[in-house]
């Protein structure tokens, strides 16, 4: 008798599905991993976006690697089940955004004024595009309190390589840690402003701009 597996879905991304497929390739035909960048190379992706879904899939037990050796990421006895039949139960694919919620409307602030049903929806789609290069990041940490973004947070992203003084980006530094603050340039580096008073600025002369912060989404 089939086991029920309704409480052990695995849910996948189509992203998270593109790269276990390749680090599944890659051990099969190479007998060792593709690299970071050659994943964000082959996917066009960032190195940051393609880290991220590495470790989602990580925690849910598709991946494995040895700390501290190169290409040494390996797909588990559960991801080669799911990889031989896409079809099984046990799998499903997150799709790209849940159902819109319905926009009833608007809503004062200040004075009242008159409630005014309205049959549109809302969406992130609707709000910031469905343009490939943007994503969304959740917040860790309090660096950006002052701005009100806190942690759980979850910032929207539009892909980008440059930025004026002032502007919330998402910036890459030493090629490997990402960080969500204020970008000013200087005259031989780059400083990225926090928002809280105990965190000083960080001052780089290696920062690369990812992308620019161009909304927030926040549980209540």
């Amino acid at each position: 008798m089939r086991a029920n597996t309704a409480t052990t879905k695995i849910q996948l991304t189509p992203r998270q599905l593109q790269l276990l497929t390749m680090v599944a390739h890659f051990q099969e035909n190479r007998c060792y991993s593709p690299t970071l960048a050659e994943m964000a190379s082959e996917l066009h992706i960032s190195r940051s976006t393609v880290y991220e879904h590495i470790g989602e899939l990580r925690r849910k037990g598709l991946l494995s690697d040895s700390p501290n050796k190169a290409r040494s990421l390996k797909v588990s006895s559960q991801a080669q089940r799911l990889l031989s039949n896409l079809g099984d139960e046990d799998y499903q694919t997150e799709p790209h955004e849940a159902a819109a919620i319905p926009l009833a409307g608007t809503v004062a602030a200040g004075l009242p004024i008159e409630a005014v049903e309205n049959t549109e929806s809302l969406s992130l789609t609707s709000c910031f595009g469905s343009r490939d290069d943007m994503f969304a990041l959740e917040v860790r940490g309090d660096s950006m309190i002052g701005d009100d973004i806190h942690e759980g947070d979850y910032v929207i992203c539009r892909r980008q390589s440059t930025a004026q003084d002032g502007q919330l980006v998402v910036a890459i530094l030493d090629e490997d840690n990402a960080t969500l603050k204020r970008f000013y340039k200087e005259r031989t580096r780059a400083r990225l402003q926090p928002a809280n008073d105990d965190y000083d600025p960080i001052y780089s002369y290696n920062c690369r701009i990812e992308a620019l912060v161009v909304g927030l989404v926040r549980k209540l």
